[in-house]
Parts: structure tokens; C-alpha cells; sequence
């Protein structure tokens, strides 16, 4: 069975790509992204890699 491992990143809005892609060279995998939870303007990235 595989495991996960998970995080939640804040995204800057000017520098999504630049977040994003500097995760994803680490292994990690962009599930969902939504609105903060006490700013709706500030989004959550939430990422997955499989655990090694």
C-alpha cells in the first residue's frame, strides 16, 4: 500500500508558478488549492509525495 506524506504552503499571488514548481522538484504533487481560512484573498496549496 502506498503512503503519503502531506503539507499546506501559503501561496504568494506574484510568485504561484515560482512556489509551486520549487515543490514539485522536491517530489511533491499540487492536490488542491483554496481560499485561507481567515483571509479568502490568501490561498492554501495543498501538496502530497508519495513517503519514501
Amino acid at each position: 500500500m502506498t503512503k503519503w506524506e502531506y503539507v499546506t504552503v501559503p501561496l504568494l499571488v506574484h510568485a504561484t508558478k515560482q512556489i509551486l514548481d520549487t515543490w514539485g522538484e522536491d517530489g511533491w504533487e499540487l492536490v488542491q488549492v483554496v481560499p485561507g481560512p481567515n483571509n479568502p484573498e490568501q490561498l492554501v496549496a495543498y501538496l502530497k509525495r508519495e513517503k519514501s
